[in-house]
């Protein structure tokens, strides 16, 4: 089980992306955008620009990072986020049946296009928690992916 930082941002990601590469001596990652998702779910035009996903290895470590849709509220101190990644589904039903005592569910765990399971809650202590079931060989393929797009570091 893995568990990742993701950093939101309100339209400015890109912005965002290019300032961490440049700090953290990396290459600039994979973007997919909202009006990429392959479930064609309706939404502005102004949104389908916007980052949905992407990953960047800093000092050894993946940080997740995205654009936040319209719809959804944005505010500063609140748009850091934990993901939790496992192949253990049944533990991810777990965790997140014991987090979401008390606590806020913004999106059940249910099947997405890029998880089998995921889930998004806030805890009863207002951290927020985004729990993705990923099979170890996904796992594997993804970081040998950004180990592949990112520079060797120093």
């Amino acid at each position: 089980m893995a568990v990742n930082a993701y950093l939101n941002f309100n339209g400015n990601c890109r912005e965002a992306l290019a300032f961490y590469a440049d700090v953290f001596h990396t290459k600039l990652p994979k973007i997919t955008t909202y009006g990429d998702q392959a479930n064609g779910y309706p939404m502005p035009d102004a949104m389908k620009a916007l980052v949905m996903h992407a990953e960047m290895r800093i000092m050894g470590d993946t940080v997740m990072f995205s654009d936040v849709p319209g719809d959804m509220p944005f505010t500063i101190g609140n748009n850091v986020r934990l993901t939790l990644i496992s192949d253990d589904a049944e533990a991810l039903k777990s965790a997140f049946a014991k987090m979401k005592a008390g606590g806020e569910v913004l999106m059940d765990l249910q099947p997405t296009f890029w998880s089998s399971l995921y889930g998004y809650v806030v805890d009863r202590f207002g951290v927020g928690w985004q729990v993705s079931h990923e099979t170890a060989k996904q796992t594997s393929d993804r970081l040998a992916q950004l180990a592949a797009e990112s520079e060797m570091e120093t």
